[in-house]
């Protein structure tokens, strides 16, 4: 089966990721180094941050150009991979 049917999306596309860890000053600049090694056009100046009610928790939600669903696939595994990141949806 090719590619584009088994997957949902046409790419490229706008893909949102969002991606939830504790509050740690290195959170923002970790998820930003490893969404750039897989989308180099990723804007950082985009990237939203909002921390939970209590402040334990940041979620930060990067809109990204999607280009296939292998790239997708790679860059959840790699930050769902890392120790600062508890979720990512």
């Amino acid at each position: 089966m090719s590619e584009a049917r088994e997957s949902l999306f046409e790419f490229p596309c706008l893909f949102p990721l969002k991606i939830m860890g504790l509050a740690n000053a290195s959170l923002a600049q970790a998820v930003l180094d490893v969404v750039r090694r897989h989308a180099p056009d990723f804007d950082a100046a985009t990237m939203e941050m909002r921390a939970s009610t209590g402040g334990k928790y940041v979620s930060l939600t990067c809109t990204i150009n999607a280009t296939s669903r292998a790239q997708l696939d790679t860059l959840y595994r790699e930050l769902s991979g890392h120790p600062l990141v508890k979720i990512v949806l």
